[in-house]
């Protein structure tokens, strides 16, 4: 398939989908190489983006999305009435960052980090579809592990997870150690 058919072709598919497709399903429903589809999609987020489009393609982490521009949010909300971003609590915004760095977390290690309950705010989360089930951990009890979801992602404004701004993370070994010492 030649370059230009290829880039029309995954237009489609990302309008038509209005959701993530990943690299590897737009390659596989193209007959075609991963690495072809990536460069595709990358020259056609660009064009989009030096020319100023009412949309964009944005790269999430494996996937590939369209959506409207940031520029034209305004006339978006006004034309469709859609809701703003999802208002966040401090306790809530706290448990998405442990989340966000820590994934995938356990609410138990939530909890260890910020000192309270933290159900509430991972229910709260899990209905703005910031985070997801990721699955269970290997110990008894089974807990269900969180982890953020492309949603996530599109509020935040980030490609991926690795453009999070660094943090000192709290080690809990180490913790449970230095919380000791204190109290003696």
């Amino acid at each position: 398939m030649e370059f230009e058919q290829l880039q029309r072709a995954i237009e489609a598919i990302l309008f038509a989908a209005g959701e993530p497709v990943e690299t590897a399903r737009l390659a596989h429903a193209l007959e075609t190489d991963p690495v072809e589809v990536l460069r595709a999609a990358q020259a056609l987020a660009d064009t989009y983006a030096f020319e100023r489009r009412g949309v964009r393609i944005v790269r999430l982490e494996g996937a590939f999305q369209m959506v409207s521009s940031g520029e034209m949010a305004d006339y978006v909300t006004k034309a469709l009435e859609t809701r703003k971003p999802p208002k966040l609590s401090g306790a809530q915004l706290e448990s998405l960052t442990i989340i966000a760095y820590y994934q995938p977390a356990t609410k138990a290690m939530v909890e260890q980090i910020r000192g309270v309950d933290s159900s509430y705010s991972i229910s709260a989360l899990m209905n703005k579809k910031l985070i997801c089930e990721a699955g269970r951990l290997n110990v008894p009890g089974r807990p269900i592990q969180y982890a953020t979801t492309p949603d996530f992602l599109r509020t935040f404004g980030l490609n991926s997870l690795d453009e999070l701004p660094e943090i000192e993370r709290v080690s809990f070994g180490e913790t449970a150690e230095a919380e000791q010492k204190e109290e003696r």
